[in-house]
């Protein structure tokens, strides 16, 4: 079978390099004084491994909630003679001056630092360390570099627990810039968007003498000719929300040897300046050399395009003669990329370009969200929101394309609540069931892992309202397995009593109950340990509280019949958080609330199956309900299957456990006989067993005849409507052997004797023809009893 689109394996190298970070005192390191992490002396490396481990370092930081990063990782890259590093890419908060100070020796050829807020100006004496390898520098959003913290007057304190209170309540002021480009003679790519205004970008700029792509987005020019220094050598040149002005323009277009030109904007902006029929014309017969060019957000002063009658006839044609953009029809030839996002020319037929950011169409948007994702989340926002019209009201047709799209957004902005929203709600319309035959493995993992970062990171309604919407879009719990823990911690963390939006409480405990549904015991035990038991009896006793029963209350108690299943632990912690006490309430506050009362009693039938346990239910109060609902109609005959069930298992310890005087021990038996002979053998049930283990240790004996009786009621009930699924599973637990000792058993009724042949018939007659043919579509929407 064909692997999918997007499930692509990883490569050795990006396998390895996750592994050696994940163990790395395993691997490369070993533990030095104060915890310190230290290089082996027998490890050298590349720049080739040394660039993938740093950069991936970071990614893992900053997306892997269960990455611990170490305080001294740069350290291992401080010395050349043993570590190279030459193309290194830090961001945000995670780099503090030191981590930078500590590769200073390293000839670093690229080092691109996105909004790291937490270097100062001692990171921009560091840089000069770099000065005569650096070919390529980004500081974009890093703001603060170029500034200091002026604390106290007196506040010359050296303590270090004191400097960091200091910086706390410290203000910021610009630096009187000894910082200088003075020696950095080989760079030739820089990004300073967002340098502070009061930073003179002249001057800082003006000892470069070979640059060739600079990007100077969000920066308050105060003079552009300085940029014609460089008109012989600039073919990139980036100026997103930069004021116009004609003086920038006219040295714009001196820059003959341009190849992509970006003067866009965001639209809501406001600006002075407005684009027309002859600026554009002019750029495009100046700037001969141009593949991409960026107007997104511009006002057309005039109109530039050709009236729609003239238009040239046929499909969409990338050929500049045809274009409906009159200026452009003056190319010599297509552009690679042009932006015309929130404009209203992306809306025309010839566009002579080959890839267009707008919002005509999907594939605009989806450019527009490649295009902005990293350096303009705005924009990637309001883009990932007209993505979600698409997948929502028509149909996205490169699945693929923006399920990674999307993905690469929520991740590059984390801390970005708008990406996050609108990306969310997003993944769950690209997730659902009609594009579900399309999405891999891997891609679908992907996902999960952003959604959960999401919730992780925010505790808005919204995003946490659109995440569970998400993760109900999966399989449950087959595709969070691989998360387990983790979805459930933070699913219990959203029902904390303090969460009171009901929407996100439903979609929440839908998901719990999901997820410790059909789940190995040692799943639901660690689910135990985190507080699954007592977060579902306080959204029970809030529900009490509110004399509600609606499908937050019934799926609590479904959760809790699932979670205590063959798990004792979880059995002891229901009985220990006042359990039974809800079940006498909820029983009396909601007498006709069937649904309720099979989850309630489903549940008591795992507390009766624990042998320690059952005493504390052997109590005149508790045994005088469980007799009564043996009468019961409710949902057919679980409540009263349920409570017989509960009841089979006290009286399997016999008569001498029996203390207390009423009701009477052989009245309640006369009672259960009474209840198991009104029963429909043929009932199609609401119940799930993965094992028959409880039910087959009450056969072998004589003890409790009402018991066994049960108990063989049961097995024939399941293997003669679901023989398919119970059959195979009786005769793999040995339950023919057990039901052998039942025919011989003098103890043993005769109806029982007769029901424990006719089991056996079953199974042997289905060995034979295993074709279910009689009984139709199995269907179990129930939980194990």
């Amino acid at each position: 079978m064909a692997a999918k689109a997007g499930d692509d394996p990883d490569s050795l190298m990006a396998l390895a390099t996750v592994f050696c970070l994940r163990n790395l005192r395993k691997t490369m390191c070993y533990q030095g004084l104060r915890n310190r992490l230290l290089l082996r002396s027998d490890i050298f490396l590349p720049s080739e491994i040394c660039d993938k481990l740093v950069n991936t370092y970071v990614e893992l930081v900053h997306t892997d909630s269960y990455f611990e990063p170490e305080e001294s990782f740069f350290q291992l890259f401080a010395d050349p003679r043993s570590t190279r590093l030459t193309r290194v890419q830090l961001r945000e908060n995670l780099v503090l001056d030191r981590d930078l100070e500590a590769i200073r020796k390293q000839d670093l050829i690229e080092l691109s630092l996105t909004c790291c807020h937490s270097l100062t100006p001692r990171s921009l004496k560091t840089l000069t360390c770099f000065r005569e390898t650096l070919v390529s520098l980004c500081l974009f959003g890093c703001s603060q570099i170029f500034c200091k913290k002026v604390g106290p007057p007196l506040a010359c304190n050296e303590d270090s627990e004191e400097e960091e209170e200091e910086d706390r309540s410290a203000s910021w002021r610009v630096l009187d810039l000894d910082f200088s480009f003075q020696g950095f003679n080989r760079l030739r790519l820089l990004n300073l968007a967002g340098l502070p205004e009061a930073v003179n970008a002249e001057r800082l700029l003006k000892p470069l003498r070979s640059i060739t792509s600079l990007d100077l987005s969000n920066v308050n020019l105060q003079g552009a000719a300085f940029l014609s220094q460089w008109r012989d050598r600039l073919a990139s040149l980036v100026l997103y929300n930069v004021e116009l002005s004609e003086e920038l323009l006219c040295t714009i277009l001196e820059l003959v040897n341009l190849r992509h030109l970006d003067i866009s904007r965001e639209g809501r902006k406001s600006t002075k300046f407005q684009m027309s029929r002859k600026i554009l014309t002019a750029v495009v017969q100046r700037l001969v050399h141009l593949v991409s060019l960026d107007i997104s957000g511009l006002v057309m002063l005039d109109n530039c395009t050709v009236p729609h009658f003239e238009e040239a006839m046929g499909r969409p044609s990338t050929e500049p003669s045809k274009s409906s953009i009159i200026p452009f029809q003056e190319l010599k030839r297509p552009l690679q990329f042009l932006g015309l996002y929130d404009t209203t020319l992306c809306n025309v037929t010839h566009i002579p370009a080959y890839k267009v950011t707008g919002s005509k169409n999907e594939d605009q948007v989806l450019n527009a969200i490649e295009a902005y994702t990293e350096f303009r989340p705005e924009l990637a926002h309001r883009a990932i929101n007209q993505l979600f019209d698409i997948a929502r009201i028509q149909h996205c047709s490169q699945l693929l394309r923006a399920l990674q799209l999307v993905i690469a957004a929520l991740k590059c902005h984390k801390f970005d609540k708008s990406v996050q929203v609108t990306g969310s709600a997003a993944l769950f319309y690209l997730t659902n069931t009609d594009y579900r035959s399309d999405q891999s493995v891997r891609l679908r993992r992907d996902v999960i892992q952003v959604v959960l970062n999401g919730m992780e990171q925010y505790q808005e309604v919204t995003v946490q309202r659109n995440c569970c919407l998400t993760l109900c879009n999966f399989s449950i719990p087959e595709e969070l397995e691989f998360q387990y823990s983790r979805v459930n911690q933070l699913l219990l963390k959203i029902l904390e009593p303090a969460r009171q939006d009901e929407s996100i409480q439903r979609i929440a405990v839908h998901l719990c109950n999901a997820l410790v549904c059909q789940v190995d015991n040692h799943h639901k035990e660690a689910v135990g340990k985190m507080g699954f038991v007592k977060t579902m009896l306080n959204l029970i006793q809030k529900k009490l509280q509110d004399q509600t029963c609606d499908q937050v209350m019934e799926f609590s108690w479904s959760a809790l019949w699932n979670i205590t299943d063959e798990t004792p632990d979880n059995c002891q912690m229901f009985l220990n958080c006042r359990g039974m006490s809800l079940f006498l309430d909820c029983l009396k506050e909601f007498p006709d609330k069937q649904e309720l009362h099979r989850n309630m009693l489903g549940l008591l039938g795992n507390v009766a199956e624990v042998r320690a346990l059952r005493p504390q239910l052997l109590t005149p109060q508790f045994i005088t309900v469980f007799s009564n609902l043996l009468e019961s109609k409710a949902d057919g005959i679980e409540v009263s299957y349920n409570a017989c069930g509960v009841l089979s298992h006290i009286m399997f310890d016999g008569p001498e456990a029996w203390a207390m005087d009423e009701p009477r021990r052989d009245a309640v038996m006369d009672r259960m006989w009474d209840a198991i002979q009104s029963w429909d053998v043929c009932s199609r049930r609401n119940i799930n067993y993965r094992s028959f283990e409880p039910i087959l240790r009450l056969l072998p004996q004589g003890i409790a005849p009402v018991s066994q009786h049960w108990a063989t009621w049961a097995l024939f009930n399941l293997v003669s409507v679901y023989p398919g699924k119970y059959c195979p599973l009786l005769i793999k637990e040995g339950g023919i052997h057990l039901l052998e000792k039942v025919l011989e058993l003098e103890s043993s009724h005769p109806e029982t004797k007769d029901m424990a042949r006719k089991v056996m018939e079953q199974c042997e007659n289905f060995k034979e023809d295993p074709m279910e043919t009689n009984n139709g579509p199995e269907v179990n929407y129930g939980q194990r009893g």
